[in-house]
């Protein structure tokens, strides 16, 4: 058979001549972080159980507080690394994040002061604790969101100082000045992507873990102060946020979502019990994993809009 007649039925019978097909690209993962304040020790929890069960990332994306747990994780994503974050946390304190000053909101509230409270006990601390000092040189690819507070756009900061991006994706308007960046003055990530899973998609993902800090269900009454309200606030507008984008973008992406521990009763200003926070996400995470919850997908209960109510039992119950 002449050569040319023998390259047409190979073709014809679907067989490339002088080519291999091409692998199957495995899909990237990511780890997604929302923003929650104190409730972001949650998600240490679910990371020691997820990395303790060989659960990987390809890379993370994080906002707000999420985007501080996403950046360490990033610098050393084992269980040594995740290990030191859990300590990093179970040593924070109110004022190491929030310090409070009569005089700094009064400054604010008279115009002479951007934020309510000054943020360099934040920056000391991530100075100290992060172990790099730019973006690119995390071993996992970090992409850290903020909101350009002139127009509201999503800023993704893949690169450049870590500190000035982390610091720039949690300063909650009013709570802490706005970090100017290349130009632009930037402020929460939770205002323009709460949970940035559309970025993790934009960013190559087609598998995403997204890890949220749940909120404050079982409150006996709203937080007083208005740096405790703001961050309330925020947190709420980052849980409602997050239940639209999963609905939003199941088509686009496997999306797997770690359920918050539930009920909670702290404000996401009190950092008292970050500890137990920890302790209860680890273990609810295990159990979540152990019944094949990354085989689910969807809005988990803990996330929808419900309350908490005394039984006749005198135990907990929801009520949505």
């Amino acid at each position: 058979m002449p050569i040319a007649k023998l390259r047409n039925v190979k073709r014809e019978r679907g067989q490339a001549v002088g080519r291999q097909p091409k692998p199957i690209r495995p899909r990237k993962t990511a780890f997604v972080f929302a923003g929650g304040g104190s409730l972001g020790a949650v998600e240490v929890g679910m990371l020691k159980a997820l990395v303790a069960a060989g659960v990987r990332a390809d890379l993370v994306v994080g906002s707000s507080v999420g985007a501080l747990n996403a950046a360490y994780f990033a610098a050393r994503p084992n269980e040594k690394g995740v290990k030191r974050l859990d300590a990093v946390w179970r040593g924070l304190r109110t004022g190491d994040v929030f310090p409070f000053s009569p005089l700094r909101a009064l400054l604010a509230l008279l115009g002479y002061a951007d934020g309510l409270t000054d943020p360099s006990n934040l920056k000391a601390l991530l100075m100290r604790e992060l172990p790099f000092q730019r973006l690119e040189q995390a071993r996992v690819p970090c992409h850290v969101v903020a909101t350009d507070i002139l127009n509201g756009d999503e800023v993704v900061l893949s690169s450049g100082p870590a500190v000035d991006a982390l610091l720039a994706s949690a300063a909650i308007p009013g709570v802490f000045p706005p970090v100017e960046l290349d130009g632009r003055d930037l402020c929460d990530g939770g205002v323009s992507s709460n949970t940035p899973i559309a970025t993790a998609i934009s960013l190559g993902a087609g598998r995403i873990v997204v890890m949220p800090t749940g909120f404050p269900c079982d409150l006996p009454s709203p937080p007083g102060g208005a740096v405790a309200m703001a961050v309330h606030a925020i947190n709420l507008l980052i849980n409602h946020q997050l239940v639209v984008d999963i609905e939003r973008f199941h088509d686009a992406a496997t999306i797997t979502v770690v359920p918050p521990a539930c009920p909670l009763a702290v404000s996401p200003l009190d950092f008292s019990s970050v500890g137990e926070m920890i302790d209860r996400a680890t273990e609810s995470t295990r159990r979540w994993l152990d019944g094949g919850g990354l085989k689910r997908e969807g809005v988990p209960n803990e996330l929808r809009s419900h309350r908490h109510a005394q039984s006749d039992s005198g135990k907990l119950r929801a009520v949505r």
